[in-house]
C-alpha cells in the first residue's frame, strides 16, 4: 500500500470515527422520540470552546482566540474533556425540556424549528464571548509522527479512531447487554406500553438527548485538534453526521456508525483524487441511497405501534 493510500486511510478513519459518533446520536433520538436533534453540529461547535474554556480556566488563563495551552498536562486536559462533555450532554437534556418535549406527541413539526433556533442561540452565544476568529487547537500528544509501514501518521488521527471506536462498543454492548439498554429499546418499540410497564418514558427520551449531544460534544473535542476549530465548524460536521446516518439507516445505530467510517473514508480517498469533488461525491452518494433504499443501507422502515 503506498504511503498516500495508508495516509488516507488512517485520516479518513479518524474523521469517519468522527461522523460516527455524530450519527450515532442521531440514531438514538430518533428511536427513542421520532426526533431529531437539528442543533448537533451547533452541539459539536460548543463542545470545543467548553473544553478550550474550562482548560483555559483551570490553567488561569484569559479566554482568548490567541491564548494557548500547549503546555497543560495531560490529566488536566483529560478532565477538561470529560467535564465539557458532561456538560453538552445537560444542555442535551436542556434542549430536549425546552424544545422537544412541550411538542411530543403533537402532530407537530415545531420541534425543528426549536432545535434549530436553540442552535443559532448556541452559536451567538459563542461568537459573543470567543468571536469570528479560528483557534489552532495543540494535540495533547504533540506533533511528532507515528511511523507505521513507513508512513508518517498523527497521534491525534490513531486517538479520534481508537477513542470513537471504544465509545461505539460501550455504547452499543449498553443497549444490546443492560437493563438501562433494554429500557431504551422498550421505548422505542413503543412508548405506550413502556409507560404501562413502569418505565418513566420522558426520563429515557432526556437521557437519550443527553448521550446524543455528549457524542457530539465528545466528537467535537476530538477532532480539534486536526481541524481548525472556530464558531463555523460544526455545520459541516453535523452535516455530514446527518448523512452519515441517512446512509446507514436512522433506525440502525450500528448502521449509522458503518456510514460514518464509509462517508470518512470515502472523502479521504476522492481528496486524493481531486479535492474540489468531494463534496458532490459525498452528497451525490447520499441521493444515490436514498433514492434505491429510502431507509438506508442498513436501516429499516419503523412503524409505529399504538
Amino acid at each position: 500500500m503506498s504511503t498516500a493510500l495508508f495516509q488516507a486511510l488512517v485520516s479518513g478513519l479518524a474523521v469517519g470515527g468522527v461522523y460516527a459518533l455524530i450519527a450515532l446520536g442521531f440514531s438514538i433520538t430518533y428511536t427513542t422520540t421520532r426526533t431529531l436533534n437539528f442543533a448537533q453540529g451547533e452541539m459539536v461547535t460548543a463542545g470545543i470552546f467548553t473544553w478550550i474554556g474550562g482548560l483555559l480556566w483551570l490553567l488561569g488563563r484569559p479566554l482568548s482566540v490567541t491564548a494557548t495551552f500547549a503546555d497543560a498536562p495531560l490529566w488536566l486536559v483529560v478532565v477538561a474533556a470529560l467535564g465539557a462533555t458532561l456538560l453538552m450532554g445537560v444542555l442535551g437534556a436542556l434542549l430536549y425540556l425546552l424544545a422537544i418535549r412541550p411538542f411530543a406527541g403533537k402532530a407537530s413539526m415545531s420541534w425543528v424549528v426549536s432545535t434549530i433556533g436553540f442552535g443559532i442561540i448556541l452559536q451567538s452565544a459563542g461568537l459573543t464571548v470567543w468571536g469570528a476568529g479560528t483557534f489552532v487547537v495543540p494535540s495533547p500528544f504533540g506533533d511528532k509522527l507515528i511511523r507505521i509501514m513507513g508512513t508518517g501518521v498523527r497521534p491525534q488521527e490513531l486517538l479520534v479512531f481508537v477513542v470513537s471506536l471504544a465509545v461505539m462498543i460501550a455504547i452499543d454492548w449498553t443497549i444490546r447487554r443492560t437493563t438501562l439498554g433494554k429500557v431504551m429499546r422498550a421505548v422505542a418499540q413503543n412508548k405506550q406500553v413502556a409507560s404501562l410497564m413502569g418505565i418513566n418514558v420522558a426520563h429515557v427520551m432526556m437521557g437519550a438527548f443527553f448521550l446524543s449531544s455528549a457524542l457530539a460534544g465528545l466528537s467535537g473535542i476530538l477532532i480539534a485538534p486536526i481541524a481548525t476549530a472556530s464558531m463555523f465548524m460544526g455545520f459541516s460536521f453535523g452535516l455530514k453526521g446527518f448523512c452519515a446516518a441517512m446512509i446507514g439507516g436512522l433506525s440502525n445505530a450500528r448502521g449509522c456508525a458503518a456510514g460514518g467510517f464509509m462517508l470518512g473514508l470515502l472523502e479521504a480517498y476522492v481528496n486524493l483524487w481531486q479535492a474540489q469533488w468531494r463534496e458532490i461525491v459525498v452528497f451525490g452518494l447520499v441521493i444515490v441511497v436514498l433514492a434505491c433504499r429510502p431507509s438506508g443501507l442498513f436501516g429499516k422502515t419503523l412503524v409505529e405501534k399504538t
